[in-house]
């Protein structure tokens, strides 16, 4: 298993509910600036049993990534919308949903 995984899972369970943030945000918080598709390709590797949030990431304009209208961006939205994140036209607006952690919070959440 790539070891870099295991970060990004971290970083990604750290999103609060009813925010998003980039792949590319993820992997720079995660230490792994530039790794923005290390990212998505660690989120199709999540071992079974456990939990990530894979649905607060997005692409860095705000849309899903998955394919309008395919099964998982409807999961994805579904999941989203739950948390009381806006979802129009396979889009969040990242100026009102998009987690931005103080320093505080990266230190208290982000524990490798």
């Amino acid at each position: 298993m790539n070891p870099s995984y295991q970060k990004i899972w971290t970083t990604v369970n750290a999103i609060p509910p009813g925010k998003v943030a980039s792949y590319g945000q993820v992997a720079d918080l995660a230490g792994l600036p530039g790794r923005a598709r290390l990212v998505g390709k660690s989120l199709g590797f999540v071992p079974e049993g456990q939990s990530v949030a894979w649905h607060r990431v997005l692409r860095s304009n705000g849309q899903l990534a998955f394919p309008k209208g395919s099964e998982q961006a409807l999961k994805q939205t579904g999941l989203l919308q739950e948390e009381n994140v806006v979802v129009l036209n396979h889009r969040v607006k990242l100026a009102e949903f998009q987690w931005q952690p103080d320093l505080g919070e990266l230190l208290f959440t982000l524990k490798y």
